[in-house]
């Protein structure tokens, strides 16, 4: 269940994130955030959202299933939890409250699907690379992990890093960019465990 729910619910989100931008003309992975290509008042957006949810919901089972199959320790749990909760649900929330049409940053303006889509959004790219850190950290006490171990801190601290620049310069010509190496650092990681967790049941802990 974890391999399955940890590969399955990555690639979801990453087809659907690259079929989003396939449908939009002119559409910039460069400069628009993911969220452009399903935002509201774009036609064809109906089937990304449940895809979003359907990914989300398996990223949310991979987040709470993957401590069954490592060394118990709070903190290892903790991390996925916050995983779990911050990136599956946040997620499938975002799906279900799209952003307006172009994303907009105008608070002034802002629709209630707007706010919650960019209060959770803010939450899960906070959080996220914390509790992947805390993985890696966690996993150092076991030689086994060792790989895991690496894996988390190094794709941990570089999605922070971007989370980061994403933060200061939330309308600059790079969102898309900073955003897209954010995910791609999150979903490898999350392929990686759940590859990792096929084997980590033979191991002597």
């Amino acid at each position: 269940m974890v391999f399955l729910s940890g590969v399955l619910g990555a690639s979801l989100f990453a087809l659907a994130s690259i079929l989003g931008g396939l449908q939009i003309e002119g559409y910039s992975t460069v400069s628009q955030y993911i969220s452009e290509s399903f935002a509201t008042g774009l036609p064809n957006t109906g089937y990304l959202r449940l895809m979003y949810v359907i990914g989300g919901f398996l990223l949310f089972i991979f987040g709470v299933m993957a401590p069954t199959v490592l060394p118990k320790s709070k903190i290892l749990k903790i991390g996925f939890l916050l995983f779990a909760i911050f990136y599956g649900l946040g997620t499938i929330t975002v799906a279900l409250f799209p952003c307006d049409f172009g994303c907009p940053s105008d608070i002034e303006n802002l629709s209630l699907s707007q706010f919650i889509h960019n209060i959770v959004g803010f939450f899960t790219y906070l959080i996220t690379p914390l509790g992947m850190i805390a993985t890696g950290v966690a996993s150092r006490k076991w030689h086994y992990l060792n790989g895991l171990s690496k894996v988390s801190l190094i794709c941990g601290v570089i999605a922070l890093t971007f989370v980061f620049f994403l933060f200061t310069d939330s309308t600059g010509p790079y969102i898309g960019l900073f955003q897209r190496i954010i995910e791609c650092n999150i979903l490898f990681w999350v392929v990686y465990t759940a590859f990792f967790s096929r084997v980590s049941k033979y191991q002597v802990r």
